[in-house]
């Protein structure tokens, strides 16, 4: 987003509280606009699994239509970037929030005329995929601009804390909604959902907006991208790590959705309430990351292991008020994950670069779950829900465990274990404090 002069007269930013961002105008605009668009996003979620598996009864069924939809992140995302980079980033996502309203309304009349399926739900879901591509870097870069890098954690924070309060209301009012009336209109309240942040673009001022200076148009910028990415240890192995988790530790509607048919014999009401739980973690998550107001990668591995030690847990849960107790840490420790590597891979990026290397957070975390979905999806069909979400989280573990290694290598770092009473017992250390430690 282009802007003159005024922007360097936006007023100097308060120090970082929970909220501090929220001060910012556009911003403000920006977050109001989005908790309505997240809410209408997790309640066609929610359906779209549901009716899939009411069409099918597969839940490698589930695995396909989120194949679907996050393909065209894996197949196009760095394209996506090098867009967002390129293009200013305000009329960006004015176009994709429409298209995006687009795909909500046609299924929403396609169910509503009840000529729904099942090819029809993979068809809207991919077109959904497409304009992703380009919504979501646009959206990641965008934040640096609206709040500037003083307020940059803080705002990421309060993003995923946006999406996770949505995500607490969604899935209940869709359960709701699915059980009363069918799946039709919560597609059609996601449709109607996007003039929320449509308006909230429109109304605001770009004279305060931060400016940034564009990349040009030029041959060799994706290259140049994976390039940038690849000679920073601080930006490869985060996103490494994202993209294990995200391909085999967050295949949550095809667990959960299994778990209720299967192990527990219940409904879409069922279902909506094990997702409001862990998004009710996930909002917490994301409210201490907002607090912390900094992201340091030791926060990351800790909640990555935590993360994967959790699913394996959880799976084997001998009673349904255990299994859904413990989807709340789950949620607390996945969303921490996200937000502390999000926010740290866009501190450690330069602005002209920030759009190509979120494309490629965002193709990694969300992009490869083409790749595990339908994989999950096998193991839960053949093996059982159980086997199918502990195999997750014992890929998580691994990643997390590997990750942290390679990071405490890059860093010159070795544990250090201290069992006296008062002294932090386990943590990492530069190598030359050993030798007096010891």
């Amino acid at each position: 987003m282009s802007s003159g002069p005024g922007a360097h007269s936006a007023p100097a930013p308060s120090p970082t509280t929970m909220f501090s961002s929220l001060k910012i105008r556009n911003y403000r605009l920006f977050a109001t606009g989005q908790v309505v668009s997240n809410t209408g996003t997790w309640m066609q979620r929610i359906a779209q699994d549901w009716l899939v598996l009411t069409l099918t009864g597969s839940a490698s069924a589930v695995g396909i239509t989120i194949a679907l939809q996050f393909l065209p992140m894996l197949l196009f995302g760095l394209y996506g970037g090098v867009l967002a980079d390129r293009l200013p980033k305000r009329p960006l996502l004015l176009a994709t929030q429409c298209a995006m309203s687009l795909t909500g309304l046609a299924l929403a009349v396609l169910t509503l005329s009840g000529h729904v399926q099942v090819w029809h739900v993979y068809l809207t879901a991919f077109l959904l995929g497409l304009v992703t591509v380009i919504d979501n870097p646009a959206r990641q870069s965008f934040v640096a601009e609206m709040v500037g890098p003083e307020q940059l954690a803080n705002a990421v924070s309060l993003n995923s804390a946006n999406f996770q309060s949505a995500r607490l209301v969604g899935p209940a009012v869709a359960g709701v909604l699915i059980t009363a009336v069918g799946s039709g209109y919560a597609f059609l309240f996601n449709g109607l959902s996007f003039l929320a942040p449509i308006v909230g673009l429109l109304l605001m001022r770009p004279g305060e907006l931060h400016k940034v200076e564009r990349a040009p148009r030029g041959k060799g910028q994706l290259r140049e991208g994976l390039k940038y990415v690849a000679g920073r240890p601080e930006l490869i192995w985060p996103i490494v790590l994202v993209g294990f988790i995200g391909t085999f530790g967050f295949n949550f509607p095809i667990w959960l959705s299994a778990f209720v048919n299967d192990v527990y014999h219940s409904g879409a009401s069922t279902y909506g309430l094990l997702n409001t739980l862990m998004a009710g973690g996930s909002l917490a998550g994301a409210l201490l990351a907002a607090r912390r107001g900094t992201s340091r990668l030791r926060v990351l591995v800790g909640a990555a292991v935590l993360f994967g030690l959790l699913e394996i847990v959880t799976a084997f849960a001998p009673q349904f008020w255990i299994f859904a107790v413990l989807l709340v840490p789950i949620g607390m420790f996945g969303l921490t994950v996200n937000v502390t590597a999000n926010s740290s891979i866009q501190m450690a990026t330069e602005p002209a670069m920030r759009g190509r290397v979120m494309s490629l957070f965002m193709m990694v975390f969300v992009g490869g779950t083409p790749m595990g979905a339908p994989l999950v999806g096998w193991i839960t069909d053949t093996y059982g829900p159980r086997i199918g979400f502990a195999a997750g989280g014992t890929v998580a573990l691994i990643a997390a465990i590997g990750v942290g290694v390679m990071l405490a290598r890059v860093g010159g770092l070795r544990l250090k274990i201290d069992l006296r009473r008062g002294r932090r017992h386990v943590e990492f250390v530069p190598r030359e404090q050993l030798a007096p430690a010891a």
